[in-house]
């Protein structure tokens, strides 16, 4: 296989017990042990990156069930691991942002510059409710966030920072010691809506998508590009999605088929609330929604050759990042990383003398972000 890019691979960690719908026991427990089992191996592997989503609630098997919480367990990663990329997710909504900067910026000195965030505007009412939080409108939502990174980027760069916003004050806040990466921790968003979308480009330095279709990725990041361009910067862009991957394209498909097979499930209690309180491009099936995050969209099923192949043709559209789930999580990323990321063109860390992780080298001036 031909590549001229190669893309980095990254999973989400699994923080909820799985990421199916409709099966009830992925053979993953909720535990940090099993966390942390699969961050070091997957480091090993060559895997560049995990996302921990940032969730009260088990989105994925049920308000009910256990989930760890994200940014306890992104600096207990950041001293148990090596090299990955520990990226947390981060809900304006439910976080002091100036607290949430002195976190950030010591998460990243523990791990030597390999902490990053994912803004996340939040969507679930019904966890708002039952954690005590204001849930407020979709667009007021971005502006909050705007108003958020606003005090995160001020704290990081500046001996002294105030902002009377309306969602958050700080009045000549010092922050001591900064962030290792300069001028701040990689700042990952996603969204579909124009709100989003402008706060994006103008605030961030990635763009992140649910799966989709080879097609409509390249159009969401070329929008993106042009958008990002007209403020004389750059970003990079990722995309989630569920990887099948098995000796032969029968046993795959049977694999979808299993997964897929539509039932009442606890799991499906955030629906309403995710279709009806985001702004989405496409209507969202029952089908899509039972594997978390629309991972099957971008048919990252088959043999190892045809998922690489796959995974290789949104590499060139654009794609920088993958961001996988597979169940059971601990002996897919085996799977994957031995048969899949080798036809990328990822191999496994030769060596553990460094500890830093090496992200792309297009990084805003603070003037070019604000």
């Amino acid at each position: 296989m031909t590549h001229s890019r190669t893309p980095r691979v990254g999973f989400w960690l699994p923080i909820f017990g799985g990421w199916l719908r409709n099966v009830d026991d992925e053979g993953m427990q909720p535990t940090f042990e099993y966390c942390l089992q699969t961050a070091r191996r997957a480091e090993e592997l060559g895997f560049s990156t995990t996302l921990i989503a940032e969730l009260n609630l088990n989105d994925i098997k049920g308000p009910a069930e256990p989930v760890l919480e994200a940014w306890t367990t992104a600096a207990a990663l950041a001293s148990t691991t090596e090299r990955l990329e520990i990226m947390a997710a981060i809900r304006p909504g439910f976080r002091n942002p100036a607290i949430v900067a002195k976190m950030a910026a010591n998460i990243d000195r523990i791990s030597n510059g390999r902490f990053t965030l994912n803004v996340v505007s939040a969507w679930w009412a019904e966890e708002a409710r039952q954690y005590g939080m204001d849930f407020v409108e979709h667009d007021e939502r971005y502006a909050r966030t705007d108003e958020f990174l606003s005090i995160l980027k001020g704290l990081w760069t500046q001996e002294q920072t105030t902002v009377d916003g309306k969602y958050g004050r700080v009045e000549n806040a010092h922050l001591a010691p900064k962030p290792v990466q300069q001028p701040w921790p990689r700042l990952y968003a996603g969204g579909e809506s124009p709100a989003a979308k402008e706060m994006i480009s103008r605030e961030c330095d990635a763009y992140l998508m649910h799966g989709d279709d080879l097609e409509t990725i390249a159009g969401k990041i070329a929008d993106m590009r042009e958008r990002a361009a007209a403020l004389n910067k750059s970003m990079t862009y990722g995309m989630a999605a569920y990887v099948i991957c098995r000796d032969t394209e029968e046993e795959a498909q049977a694999e979808v088929a299993r997964i897929t097979d539509v039932k009442d499930a606890a799991g499906y209690a955030g629906f309403k609330d995710f279709t009806t309180m985001s702004q989405l491009e496409r209507e969202l099936s029952l089908r899509d929604y039972s594997v978390s995050n629309r991972g099957l969209r971008p048919n990252f099923i088959g043999t190892p050759d045809q998922v690489a192949a796959r995974m290789q043709a949104f590499a060139e559209a654009g794609v920088d990042l993958f961001l996988i789930q597979c169940s059971p999580m601990l002996e897919e990323i085996e799977r994957i990383g031995q048969q899949v990321l080798p036809l990328l063109g990822i191999h496994a860390a030769a060596s553990s003398e460094s500890s830093t992780v090496v992200t792309e080298p297009s990084r805003p001036s603070i003037e070019a972000a604000e």
